[in-house]
């Protein structure tokens, strides 16, 4: 994987990133609790030349989901007088378009584990705003981060059935998305359980 310095704060790969307490046997045993398989592997991999050029799209509907939603756009609001943080929102985003590329690249390696418990730890008051040196809420509600998996997959049919593919594919596409995301967000509860629970 090339890690692209281009977007402040993505350290995918990278010595910043520590190791996950979830083992890649865990990960083989939690892709087995959601059917997640090789055909999965192959049309997350096949999403990724259909989405690559849509991101900024995908993105603006993602958005304007989470501003449309008061108590979403909260943990985007400054702690003290509660309005949007802009270079926030512009900064999460950035890293929230490379999920995207990350994501559809279906690679499940060490290194995606590690990353998977930064995002985690990034949503959780361990380190929510670290990252950007935010003035935010100390947390992301993780009902709201698990919620989103049914609007963020959603609403990316639509991207995923642009580029000509027959509607087979397009839900096998689909289906492998929302196993990603369950696996993910799985992933990310880690910091919000208490030891020994996950």
């Amino acid at each position: 994987m090339n890690v692209t310095n281009t977007i402040p704060g993505y350290t995918h790969g990278t010595g910043a990133v520590s190791r996950s307490p979830v083992t890649l046997g865990d990960l083989d045993l939690m892709k087995k609790s959601v059917l997640f398989g090789d055909e999965d592997v192959k049309y997350l991999r096949l999403s990724h030349g259909v989405l690559k050029d849509q991101v900024e799209p995908i993105l603006d509907v993602w958005y304007g989901f989470v501003g449309s939603n008061p108590h979403l756009l909260a943990s985007f609001t400054d702690k003290n007088d509660g309005k949007p943080l802009g270079d926030y929102l512009g900064a999460v985003r950035k890293r929230f378009g490379q999920w995207i590329l990350d994501t559809s690249r279906a690679e499940y390696d060490q290194h995606w584990l590690d990353y998977q418990h930064e995002i985690g730890l990034r949503h959780h008051r361990a380190k929510k705003n670290t990252t950007d040196a935010a003035t935010s809420t100390a947390l992301v509600p993780f009902r709201d981060l698990f919620l989103l998996i049914f609007p963020v997959t959603v609403t990316l049919k639509p991207f995923l059935a642009k580029r000509g593919h027959s509607a087979e594919e397009v839900d096998k596409m689909y289906a492998a998305w929302v196993k990603s995301c369950l696996l993910q967000v799985t992933l990310w509860s880690y910091p919000y359980l208490k030891d020994g629970d996950f």
